[in-house]
């Protein structure tokens, strides 16, 4: 992956990353964590870690943030009121972030081996998914099963819970 695709990716997960915290809605704040989940899955994928770049985006991008997501619509939270920022709190919380940056870069500008670029990586002959398949659907197959017999039991079961009554 070219430098250029790789400060895309970081500050497209930065920016998403803020805006997890600085939005006010619910929504738009999973949303923006989807984003962000998406942007290191980018950043897996040219590390050459192809299938933890694929279950990032399978496990945390899609099932965890549905889930969040579910939630959210369930306990129909609205947007946070607005209320008066602390300035005083605020201005001591940029002041504090940028005292760690500069402690940061302090820290990096004097280690040697950090200025450094990495060795290339060597090639693995193994197949790393074949080998978690076969482990998973081998020696875990029961317990494979059964956890996704509990989750399809917990999902049945919200729904049941969540069912507004008609009036």
């Amino acid at each position: 992956m070219s430098p250029i695709l790789f400060w895309v990716f970081a500050l497209l997960m930065l920016v998403f990353g803020a805006a997890v915290v600085i939005n006010r809605n619910p929504v738009a704040s999973a949303l923006s964590l989807v984003v962000s989940f998406l942007g290191l899955a980018a950043l897996f994928m040219s590390l050459d870690a192809y299938f933890i770049g694929i279950i990032q985006v399978l496990v945390y991008a899609g099932a965890v943030m549905v889930l969040f997501l579910f939630i959210i619509m369930l306990l129909d939270l609205r947007t946070e009121q607005l209320r008066k920022i602390n300035w005083v709190a605020s201005t001591g919380g940029v002041v504090v972030a940028f005292a760690l940056v500069a402690q940061i870069f302090y820290v990096v500008s004097d280690f040697k081996l950090a200025q450094q670029p990495f060795a290339p990586l060597a090639r693995s002959k193994i197949d790393d998914v074949h080998n978690i398949g076969l482990l998973l659907f081998g020696n875990y197959n029961l317990p494979f099963q059964i956890i996704g017999v509990v989750i399809f039991v917990a999902t049945i079961g919200v729904i049941v819970l969540s069912r507004r009554e008609l009036r």
